[in-house]
C-alpha cells in the first residue's frame, strides 16, 4: 500500500460512515483528515434532486464566500478601450482582444483560471469556445463573466467568487477553502454555498433537494451531512 493509501486509511478510521455529522462536527473533521504535505482544498459535493436534462432543472449561480477559497484566481479579460483600462486597474491579470484569442489558439496558452468578457467581445471569444467550453472558462451572462461592469466582476472573482452548476449526473463540485483554515471561517463558507444552492432550487424541482451533502479535503474521506435537516434549517432560516 502506498503511503498516501496508508495516510487516508488512517484519516478514514476517524470517520464514522453510518453517521450524520453536524455542520461543525463536519468541519473539525474534515481538517483532521487533512493529512497530505500541502494545504489541501476542502470542497463541497451536494447531489441534488433534480434532472439536468430538463431546462427548467438547472441549477447555477454564483457566491462570494466569505472568506475566499484560499487560492487567488488568474483573471483573462477581453475588452478594449476604457473597458480593457478598468479591467486592469481592478487587477485582471491578462486584458486584450484578438491578439489574446491567437495565443490561446497558436501555443495552447492557458495560464488562467477564469475568463470575463464585455458582450460586445463575445463574437472574438466564440472563436475560442470550442477549447473554453470544455475547461468550463466560456464567459457566461449568468456566472456573471460576461459584463459591461468588468472592474466589479474581477474584483469579486479576486475576492472569493464561486460558479456553481449542476452537471449531468446532478452533482455541484465546489472549493469551500483551504485546511488551514480557521473551523468558523470554513463554516461561514459552508453555510453561506449551501444557503445559495438551497436559494437556487429550481420550483419544477421535486421530492428531496439536497439528496446528499459531502465535504472532503483533497485526498481525504467524504463527511456525510444531513440534507433534509439542512433545508429544513434553511427554511427556518437558521444556517
Amino acid at each position: 500500500m502506498s503511503k498516501r493509501g496508508k495516510k487516508y486509511q488512517e484519516a478514514l478510521k476517524l470517520v464514522d460512515r453510518t453517521k450524520f455529522y453536524e455542520i461543525d462536527e463536519a468541519i473539525e473533521l474534515v481538517k483532521k483528515t487533512a493529512v497530505a504535505k500541502f494545504d489541501e482544498t476542502i470542497e463541497l459535493a451536494v447531489k441534488l434532486g433534480v434532472d439536468p436534462r430538463h431546462a427548467d432543472q438547472q441549477v447555477r449561480g454564483t457566491v462570494v464566500l466569505p472568506h475566499g477559497t484560499g487560492r487567488t484566481e488568474r483573471i483573462l479579460v477581453f475588452a478594449k478601450g476604457e473597458k480593457a483600462d478598468e479591467a486592469r486597474e481592478a487587477g485582471a491579470d491578462y486584458v486584450g482582444e484578438m491578439e489574446l484569442v491567437e495565443k490561446i489558439q497558436k501555443e495552447n496558452w492557458f495560464e488562467f483560471d477564469v475568463v470575463v468578457a464585455t458582450p460586445d467581445m463575445m463574437g472574438v471569444v466564440g472563436r475560442i469556445g470550442r477549447v473554453l467550453g470544455p475547461k468550463g472558462l466560456m464567459p457566461n451572462p449568468k456566472a456573471g463573466t460576461v459584463t459591461m461592469d468588468v472592474g466589479q466582476a474581477v474584483k469579486e472573482i479576486k475576492a472569493g467568487k464561486v460558479e456553481y452548476r449542476v452537471d449531468k449526473q446532478a452533482l455541484i463540485h465546489v472549493p469551500l477553502g483551504k485546511a488551514s483554515f480557521p473551523s468558523d471561517q470554513l463554516e461561514d463558507n459552508l453555510k453561506a454555498m449551501l444557503a445559495a444552492i438551497i436559494n437556487s432550487k429550481p420550483a419544477a424541482a421535486k421530492g428531496r433537494y439536497l439528496q446528499s451533502v459531502t465535504i472532503a479535503s483533497t485526498m481525504g474521506p467524504g463527511i456525510r451531512m444531513n440534507g433534509q435537516k439542512l433545508m429544513e434549517n434553511r427554511t427556518r432560516a437558521s444556517i
